[in-house]
């Protein structure tokens, strides 16, 4: 081999490894990955009449998407319940359709295994776009038969010592009838409220008086590039509720990136996490 020779195959090499490398990151280590992220939020109306609320944000499960089978499902579900959540919200998308490389699971099998997640005040669910595309009422039945609550426009009141607030489920905005004054309305004036549903798109109608707003959705865009940030994501409003924490004009959000894939299996410096927000 020539010297012109070995210095072609040298750029080659410079070229080659750092493109796979990023490859296998963003299709393997990154996707089949499973942690753990804290978030705290300092909300005047909650920390006025609760103590610290541990919610652990189950987002975008999409189980059937690659490196998101049943037996994955199950390990979210142990890793969840080691982190001794005091309320543990799922924000829909439960099934998939059509992403490569992956092999759906339907909701009879998925909603067992979520059936064993356990928290004092509680676990409860609402539906996804997914979850409407699938089946709506199929998806609804077997979390209800897992024991799990599910609200589409609906409100609870959890009274679970030390505990006093009013838990809302709002329905997807793309699929559900989202109609946030209809969930709200058995709420008193003054009653310490969380809301929580699929889309953050719903975020611009949620009134002053909801401490705070859980959502999903976004994957955090799945691939987020340094100092551009996600250049894809899900939402009318662009970057704007990518994923994470969230104040606008005193009103908070949380967006989990969730945990799942859609349409390609890929994530990149948005790896997938159980959400656990502490409400201070």
């Amino acid at each position: 081999m020539n010297k012109t020779m070995k210095w072609r195959v040298v750029l080659l090499l410079s070229v080659a490894l750092p493109g796979l490398l990023l490859c296998s990151w963003a299709f393997y280590l990154e996707p089949s990955s499973l942690g753990v992220r804290q978030y705290a939020i300092q909300v005047p109306e909650w920390s006025a009449a609760n103590p610290l609320l541990r919610i652990a944000v189950l987002g975008d499960l999409h189980v059937g998407s690659p490196y998101n089978d049943l037996v994955k499902l199950r390990e979210i579900v142990e890793l969840t319940n080691r982190q001794r959540p005091d309320l543990v919200l799922l924000a829909g998308d439960y099934v998939i359709q059509g992403v490569l490389g992956g092999s759906a699971a339907t909701p009879r099998e998925i909603a067992p295994v979520l059936g064993r997640l356990r928290a004092p005040s509680g676990v409860y669910a609402v539906l996804g776009n997914h979850d409407y595309w699938w089946d709506a009422e199929a998806v609804r039945q077997s979390l209800l038969e897992a024991g799990i609550p599910v609200l589409e426009d609906e409100a609870v009141h959890v009274q679970r010592q030390p505990f006093d607030f009013w838990l809302v489920g709002i329905s997807d905005w793309w699929e559900g009838e989202h109609d946030v004054l209809r969930a709200l309305a058995p709420v008193p004036m003054g009653d310490v409220i969380i809301a929580f549903t699929h889309n953050p798109d719903v975020f611009p109608e949620i009134p002053d008086r909801v401490a705070l707003t859980v959502a999903a959705h976004t994957h955090g865009g799945q691939v987020s590039l340094p100092l551009i940030g996600p250049p894809i994501v899900p939402s009318r409003y662009g970057q704007r509720y990518a994923a994470g924490v969230i104040e606008e004009r005193g009103r908070h959000l949380f967006v989990s990136p969730g945990l799942g894939t859609s349409i390609l299996p890929v994530r990149f410096r948005v790896p997938p996490e159980i959400s656990i927000v502490e409400l201070e």
